[in-house]
């Protein structure tokens, strides 16, 4: 496993704070570094809050976590991750198809948190070991999302992360020649 540079791990423990001080209160949800894979469980028995536990302590990892969180309505946030089908690696042509289709919204979410956070973004097709995704294609899939939550608005938790990304890591607003000229 890739081990993690000291600048990300502040930048870990920036995202988990910003994210507690934004939502907690409002949705009694915090953000935890995970150990293992990701999953979202809600309150329950064995703990009074939601929690978005993202893998092995990647930031990455917890904007795409966030993300998803960010997409999922009330229903879907009092069930074990959000009661999505998920497929693990090893997904087979039709699999695949299914996984990029409700991939789109939470990538190109993921995206915009990660240029407001002033990092990287790349797309994931999270298949090594099945059949070859069309990175190309799904990579304009979710910038086509991207580019349409820019011009008309991203859902309202994805916005004030967002908002709260911009302060946090002092980035200019999204613009549209900025994702346009981006090639994930």
């Amino acid at each position: 496993m890739n081990s993690i540079s000291a600048s990300e791990q502040c930048d870990v423990q920036r995202l988990i704070a910003l994210f507690d001080k934004t939502f907690y209160a409002e949705y009694n949800t915090r953000l935890v570094k995970g150990d293992d894979e990701p999953v979202y469980l809600p309150a329950g028995d064995t703990c009074a809050c939601h929690r978005i536990i993202f893998a092995h302590g990647f930031f990455a990892s917890a904007l795409h976590e966030i993300a998803h969180w960010c997409v999922a309505g009330p229903r879907r946030r009092l069930l074990e991750d959000y009661g999505y089908w998920y497929c693990p690696d090893g997904r087979n042509a039709e699999q695949q198809k299914q996984f990029e289709q409700v991939e789109v919204k939470p990538q190109a979410i993921e995206w915009a948190f990660t240029l407001a956070a002033g990092k990287q973004f790349s797309v994931s097709t999270d298949n090594l070991n099945g059949a070859e995704p069309d990175r190309e294609a799904f990579t304009l899939a979710v910038k086509t999302q991207l580019l349409s939550y820019v011009r008309n608005g991203f859902p309202s938790r994805a916005q004030y992360m967002l908002d709260a990304l911009h302060t946090e890591f002092n980035t200019p607003r999204l613009l549209i020649e900025q994702i346009a000229g981006d090639a994930a």
